[in-house]
């Protein structure tokens, strides 16, 4: 892919959908991508400027004047490479690596600032159970003690009803025996 500064300029990125900024993955790999591009572009202007110099010298140009070529060279075969040198493609690169670098950090940063809050929402969450739970099982306890409470009851009524109706019973077999005999001794 022939990079040229328009394409640097006019990149867009996605914007991504569960945090601010750019999705790092694909600013990463246009950066590769320049950074490849880069290392082709100065690989080529370090073989034109050998053929540059080799053809000076069997033009009759000397040593000297073959160490003295300039940083930059004609471009008009090759327009993808106006105004490049080796300075501007260094500074390039070391602006791709810095940016690079801090698209890494604010990622860095991002990724610790949700592990944080979510680490946050987990321990709240986690009290408001616990508290929940310690609401309900106390509330199951009072019932508990409530109902506890009268079954007792119900047990004391049952005992009580138990021993009135054995006495009544009783009472009434008395009487029974008493007309018995009664009526027996009348005859």
């Amino acid at each position: 892919m022939a990079l040229t500064p328009e394409d640097v300029v006019n990149k867009r990125f996605q914007q991504t959908k569960f945090r601010e900024g750019y999705d790092q993955d694909e600013v990463d790999d246009f950066l590769d991508e320049i950074v490849v591009e880069l290392r082709r572009l100065n690989q080529e202007v370090d073989d034109l400027r050998k053929r540059a110099a080799a053809a000076e010298a069997r033009a009759g140009g000397t040593k000297g004047a073959a160490a003295a070529a300039p940083t930059t060279f004609p471009t008009a075969d090759f327009p993808e490479l106006a105004g490049v040198d080796s300075t501007s493609s260094n500074n390039l690169l070391q602006l791709a690596r810095r940016l690079h670098e801090e698209h890494v950090r604010e990622g860095i940063e991002k990724r610790d600032a949700l592990v944080a809050e979510g680490q946050a929402t987990a321990a709240r969450v986690i009290a408001e159970a616990e508290t929940n739970a310690r609401s309900k099982v106390n509330k199951f306890d009072q019932e508990r003690a409530m109902l506890e409470n009268s079954i007792n009851e119900l047990r004391t009524f049952e005992r009580e009803y138990r021993t009135k109706l054995r006495g009544y019973i009783e009472g009434q077999l008395k009487d029974l025996d008493g007309m018995t005999a009664e009526a027996a001794s009348t005859r």
